[in-house]
């Protein structure tokens, strides 16, 4: 759990825009829960591994993130939930709702730098290809690879078991590599079939599992093919923070990802957090501004 000034991580101007918001925005992936809180000028935000009930998982991280600022439930005015495990939310005390992934994608991103027009999102079940409008962070288009599991962070942390690796040490044993292997397999029961072919014949870990990020970075350039690619590129999502990712992504696309003060696998719950203010102002506004 953390807490930095809002002013610190986003644009003044939106920072000021925010600075009396008193939100919630919670991504619940299929692998991972993200959760923030702005609260007037802060934001407070962790990360826990995700449970068999999205509904407790979520209450748990909230909580503790509510403990860290000394503050309670009551406090708080709009919660927006999203990400894979969003359909099973109900706030029944807090105002709530709940928006889709793609969009809080799109505006966390937007909040995190107004230069963004494309995004990349790859999480534990899924991968994407995003393109906003850069004056506002709404999505204009859209992509996802949702029909297997090659190119997502289920794949790569089948792959890390595959190679006795855990999954956070993939990436950096990928960055190693001199000669990536070449993984022609587009299937990932036939990609996992390769992996145990290229081991039993004595190459190393760190080729394998760069070859295995750069197969996955092709499937993603193929998704921006097909949306239209537009800098500057932010790189989102669980699998964000895996450096043989990015830099297999950055080689493959030839472009640099985009840079951000805060870390990019939060973008999704940044992004329900203001979806949660705009609603808060309405719910506000449509009793007169007396909440």
């Amino acid at each position: 759990m953390a807490v930095v000034e809002l002013k610190d991580i986003i644009d003044e101007d939106y920072a000021e825009k925010q600075a009396h918001s008193r939100v919630i925005g919670l991504d619940i992936g299929s692998r991972g829960t993200k959760a923030v809180i702005m609260y007037d000028g802060k934001l407070y935000y962790g990360f826990t591994i995700s449970g068999v009930s999205s509904q407790e998982t979520g209450e748990e991280i909230i909580t503790q993130l509510l403990d860290e600022g000394g503050l309670t439930w009551k406090d708080i005015d709009y919660i927006v939930g999203t990400g894979y495990g969003r359909v099973a939310l109900d706030f029944n005390h807090i105002p709530s709702n709940v928006v889709t992934e793609i969009s809080c994608h799109g505006v966390g991103a937007h909040y995190l730098n107004r230069s963004v027009r494309t995004i990349v999102d790859i999480g534990g079940q899924d991968s994407k290809a995003i393109k906003i409008d850069p004056d506002t962070g709404k999505v204009v288009d859209f992509i996802m690879n949702d029909k297997c599991a090659a190119g997502t962070g289920r794949f790569l942390e089948k792959v890390a078991q595959l190679l006795e690796l855990e999954l956070d040490e993939l990436g950096e044993y990928a960055t190693r590599s001199k000669r990536p292997c070449d993984i022609s397999s587009q299937c990932v029961v036939f990609a996992e079939s390769e992996v145990v072919s290229l081991k039993a014949k004595g190459y190393s870990k760190e080729d394998i599992a760069a070859g295995i990020h750069f197969a996955t970075a092709r499937r993603v350039k193929n998704l921006l093919k097909r949306t239209g690619f537009e800098e500057t590129l932010l790189f989102t999502g669980g699998v964000s923070n895996n450096k043989g990712m990015v830099k297999a992504l950055e080689e493959t696309i030839g472009k640099k990802i985009g840079a951000t003060k805060l870390d990019t696998m939060y973008a999704g719950a940044l992004g329900a957090a203001v979806f949660a203010a705009d609603y808060a102002k309405e719910v506000n506004e449509s009793y007169g501004g007396h909440l």
